[in-house]
């Protein structure tokens, strides 16, 4: 899988994705990691305040990464632009 994500909308989404794939629920997840439901919900949300590190944790847990890379130049727009 090899999604692009620019907005905190589209992380959510990849997350929930994968989330789902795996036969996780969100209680599941949280378990997981020592997190609540809600946080992963609020994270699978694209909810704001979510910390860099329950993301990463997230992402461990679902064997997923983060991977940054110079935008391509079809997308030169975005939030941080």
């Amino acid at each position: 899988m090899d999604d692009i994500a620019r907005t905190p909308e589209q992380i959510a989404a990849i997350i929930r994705r994968e989330r789902r794939r795996q036969g996780l629920t969100q209680q599941q997840l949280g378990a997981k990691i020592k997190l609540r439901q809600a946080t992963i919900s609020k994270l699978e949300s694209g909810g704001s305040g979510i910390q860099l590190q329950t993301l990463l944790d997230v992402t461990r847990a679902l064997n997923l990464e983060l991977v940054i890379q110079p935008r391509t130049k079809a997308s030169t727009t975005g939030v941080f632009d």
